[in-house]
């Protein structure tokens, strides 16, 4: 399949997720339906936006019958509109009710990241700033939420704490300066052999400049600056590091803050107020 999630991961999510919605049995389905009853169903699209999280789907409903037939009618990304029909599903009667809730809460989840996504991405298309996510996501749903962010146009940034350092206020406050903490990454990274790029949080204009003077670091995050101030931090900066906005921004001012010359605006809204898009499955003959 054609995204980042490994199959192993993707296997054990389907085990878990029917494990939780079915527990010991769809009664319903199997009082209803006869064991070797086989149907059709289609899903549908009842919202405008853009659709995530249809290979997932397909690997829920073949875990379940793997005799079952899936027909894409759209991709992983594409701008769907109301009526619009996503795909067909044919196979097992009961395999298909016992897979048609997780496969809608996902694709729901999803395709609602990525429509947030597409639409922000939208705001600043015609400037070089890149949109980027945070570790602000779902536990143990981060794989998908993060895909989603990529099938909307944004980017993806840390996938956790382990692929990057980012030293935050509450390291700086811990360790006692920003000139302490740096050291003492540096030291860490050179004794457990470790390459990771380094980002260091400022609060104010002092930070700036203490980071300057220092050096070994990669990207400054500008934390809940205004963009009058921003500014004026892009000036001080002046290109010898990455550039990253962060906090307080939104869909309505996320154009001026993007105006600034930051290289980068990191947005955890793209996952945690992401809403869902409404979709459903319906049985056809």
């Amino acid at each position: 399949m054609n995204h980042p999630i490994t199959e192993n991961w993707l296997n054990d999510f389907i085990t878990r997720g029917i494990a939780e919605d079915v527990g010991d049995g769809d009664h319903t389905a199997l009082a209803c339906i006869p064991s070797n009853d086989r149907k059709s169903a289609k899903l549908l699209v009842k919202q405008e936006g853009v659709i995530a999280g249809l290979t997932v789907a397909e690997a829920i409903f073949n875990y379940l019958d793997p005799s079952s037939s899936w027909e894409s009618l759209a991709s992983d990304g594409d701008y769907v509109l109301p009526g619009q029909i996503a795909a067909r599903i044919g196979g097992n009667t009961q395999a298909i009710l016992k897979g048609e809730r997780l496969a809608l809460n996902t694709m729901q989840r999803m395709s609602g990241i990525a429509t947030l996504s597409h639409k922000l991405a939208k705001v600043v298309a015609d400037l070089p700033v890149r949109l980027i996510d945070t570790r602000k996501t779902t536990p143990l749903l981060r794989p998908l939420e993060k895909w989603a962010v990529k099938l909307g146009g944004c980017e993806n940034y840390r996938f956790g704490l382990f692929d990057r350092i980012m030293i935050k206020d509450n390291h700086i406050d811990a360790s006692g300066s920003i000139t302490q903490a740096l050291k003492q990454v540096h030291d860490y990274l050179i004794n457990h052999g470790l390459n990771l790029e380094i980002t260091v949080e400022v609060r104010n204009i002092k930070e700036i400049r203490e980071v300057l003077v220092v050096g070994g670091c990669q990207r400054i995050m500008l934390d809940n600056f205004l963009p009058k101030d921003i500014k004026e931090a892009v000036s001080l900066i002046g290109g010898m590091m990455e550039i990253e906005a962060s906090g307080g921004i939104n869909e309505h001012n996320l154009r001026e803050y993007a105006e600034t010359g930051v290289d980068f605006i990191s947005l955890g809204a793209l996952t945690h107020s992401a809403g869902s898009l409404d979709l459903s499955l319906k049985i056809i003959s």
